[in-house]
């Protein structure tokens, strides 16, 4: 007969596989990055850190970001079947069921909404927006036009500016300068992944890259919007942006990892392959954060 001690693994294996297709469905990682621009563009608003307003922003912008997740993989399950990268994901796979996967997208969803407006309400109506955006227009166009990722793009900036408005209450020029940055970096960003990717998505019919192919025009649109999205990132030290400024220090630590994250774009659209794509991407990674970091250290020291 078996006893209670003899269930137990088969208990804790069920729940781990859960906890680990939870993880997957809402892209735990991709949101703590996320999460993390909300934080920094929290800390750049304040002077005095309070904990429960960061706490709040940290646990309901996860909770967006996943139900934002957890919508696209049920709306794009049939499609993640048919890629390399995305087949394993709990629902291609069978894992979890659509119900399943709607409920914990619908309830991470009133959740967030909810801890955001605890915060105020302009942040949970960012917070809402950027959710209908990402799932109901950026998803479905995906495999209509290359303009989704313009769209895309859109949902993807409001996180950095998203910490100053709950701080705030308000949006304003300095809410406005961290949207554009995050806004211009997700091109060189995305289309790198598209780069990498292009014959994935193209078996799950994706429009990703802004010419449809990975060719020198795409690489020259990759190359533009980085050289952007370092102009934008010095905007702060002209003093036209508010509150928010930069020390000299701070632009020349953002010029010389503008440089990195330039010279990859360049070395893309003089190489064209896969491997300079995946140096890109994980430039841009690196860029984005240093720079939050920069803009972060600059404002507390």
């Amino acid at each position: 007969m078996k006893t209670h001690s003899d269930r137990l693994p088969i208990v804790s294996f069920h729940l781990a596989s859960f906890v680990s297709d939870f993880l997957q469905l809402t892209k735990f990682r991709l949101a703590i990055s996320v999460v993390f621009s909300s934080l920094a563009g929290y800390l750049l608003a304040v002077d005095r850190v309070e904990i429960s307003t960061l706490t709040g922003l940290f646990f309901g912008g996860f909770a967006m970001v996943g139900a934002s997740n957890a919508f696209n993989q049920w709306i794009e399950k049939d499609k993640d079947a048919l890629m390399d990268r995305t087949k394993n994901r709990p629902l291609p796979a069978g894992r979890l069921n659509n119900s399943t996967a709607i409920l914990i997208a619908s309830l991470l969803t009133l959740a967030g909404i909810y801890i955001l407006n605890n915060i105020n309400f302009k942040t949970a109506i960012f917070g809402a927006v950027s959710l209908l955006i990402y799932t109901c227009i950026y998803t479905p166009l995906k495999s209509v036009t290359p303009l989704s990722v313009f769209v895309g793009a859109f949902p993807g900036a409001i996180p950095f500016m998203l910490g100053w408005v709950a701080a705030t209450g308000s949006f304003g020029i300095e809410p406005g300068v961290l949207f554009m940055v995050q806004f211009f970096w997700q091109f060189p960003h995305f289309w790198a992944i598209g780069w990498m990717m292009d014959e994935d998505y193209k078996k799950a019919g994706f429009k990703m890259l802004p010419t449809g192919n990975p060719d020198q025009a795409t690489a020259f649109l990759m190359v533009f919007y980085t050289f952007w999205t370092i102009i934008i990132s010095v905007m702060p030290y002209t003093q036209y942006t508010g509150e928010l400024s930069l020390s000299v220090g701070a632009v020349i630590l953002l010029i010389l990892i503008g440089i990195y994250f330039l010279y990859y774009a360049l070395k893309l659209m003089h190489n064209k392959t896969k491997e300079t794509a995946r140096r890109l991407m994980f430039t841009s990674i690196v860029y984005i954060s240093l720079l939050q970091i920069i803009y972060v250290i600059d404002k507390w020291m």
